[in-house]
């Protein structure tokens, strides 16, 4: 449920962005990791009935009869996996394009892209391709680090500690690590180009539709991707300062400048899904990193054509809340399960049942 509505205001940002008159086919490109994957399931759906505000949605969503809604007008290809496992799922826009496991099967699960795609399709006559690439955990600092940003480079901190330390993080051979972070450098971008390029060069494969006499224009890019680089206290250590994440801030204003000269769209428009997770009441350090998010969407250079979408507002903080205790419960679980019933207390004795066992 919070994919899906944080999705609403990523579609009305895009409404803001993107004109009806043209007749080519639509194209739209969504990439980041989890956060674009999207692991909602259908059989949430209906919660989102409960609330006034989202009960419309949940109308566009599923048919009078409960099943899911296929676009008539709205086609998908998908580029996923795990490892070296990345496959694509193509075909009509409906439920199943979020995290999947087989990149090729039906994954029961939505992302940004099911009710963005409804309302796309629901925007335009002209017939709607998305192209979707996403991979859990992938950081913008390195796997989808665009090429004019230049190589991964090391920090101050890392310089000092990296070769003399081990532990927390640090790598136990530096020369492996560094060869490992040149090779892993930019794969994913590289995956994402390519994928939409060889998608764009047949577009008729995933959309009937498709009429070569119009072609086809790139209408628009959402990016939502986040917790690698604002969880990386490596890459960004500056703990508790304001400059803490500006370097992600150049990083996602290359990657910008990159995927339209890559794809030969220069003004194309770009959406920022500013990370929403556990909603309005975060730490001064998790508003930082929101601020770098969105950061980029106030360049002179970009103005009029990028716009940062904070999905905070979004975010359903019952369900959090809920979601917090079953974490919490599932690590004192795992304690519990891993205790060494030999250690005393804190106390420094051993409880009657603990010596029973």
């Amino acid at each position: 449920m919070k994919l899906a509505s944080s999705l609403c205001i990523t579609a009305l940002g895009f409404s803001l962005l993107v004109t009806a008159s043209a007749k080519p086919l639509k194209v739209f490109i969504l990439a980041g990791q989890s956060n674009m994957e999207g692991h909602a399931k259908v059989e949430t759906f209906d919660y989102i009935g409960d609330d006034p505000a989202t009960a419309p949605l949940l109308r566009k969503m599923l048919n009078p009869d409960g099943t899911p809604h296929i676009c008539d007008g709205a086609w998908i290809s998908y580029l996923t996996g795990m490892g070296e496992n990345n496959g694509e799922g193509h075909g009509k826009l409906t439920t199943g394009y979020g995290g999947r496991s087989n990149p090729a099967e039906y994954g029961g699960k939505i992302g940004p892209e099911f009710t963005f795609g409804i309302t796309m399709d629901d925007t335009f006559d002209e017939p709607v391709l998305i192209i979707k690439t996403a991979w859990g955990g992938k950081s913008l600092h390195t796997d989808f680090r665009p090429p004019s940003a230049g190589p991964y480079e090391l920090n101050d901190w890392q310089k000092n500690i990296y070769p003399t330390q081990e532990g927390h993080g640090i790598p136990e051979d530096f020369e492996q690590w560094k060869a490992d972070k040149v090779r892993e450098t930019g794969q994913y971008y590289k995956l994402m180009i390519d994928h939409v390029k060889s998608v764009l060069a047949d577009p008729k494969r995933i959309c009937p539709e498709y009429n070569e006499n119009e072609g086809f224009e790139i209408a628009g890019f959402v990016w939502f991707q986040a917790w690698n680089d604002m969880v990386d206290t490596h890459t960004y250590p500056n703990h508790g300062k304001p400059e803490r994440y500006d370097g992600y801030s150049d990083l996602l204003a290359h990657f910008i400048r990159d995927v339209r000269k890559d794809l030969s769209a220069p003004d194309m428009p770009f959406v920022i899904g500013v990370v929403g997770v556990d909603g309005e009441n975060v730490s001064d350090e998790d508003m930082t990193f929101r601020k770098a998010m969105a950061a980029p969407a106030s360049l002179p250079e970009f103005k009029g054509n990028v716009v940062a979408v904070q999905t905070a507002p979004f975010w359903d903080e019952k369900l959090g809340a809920i979601e917090a205790k079953y974490a919490k419960l599932a690590q004192m679980g795992y304690l519990l399960k891993n205790k060494d019933k030999s250690a005393p207390n804190k106390g420094g004795t051993m409880s009657e049942e603990e010596q029973k066992t």
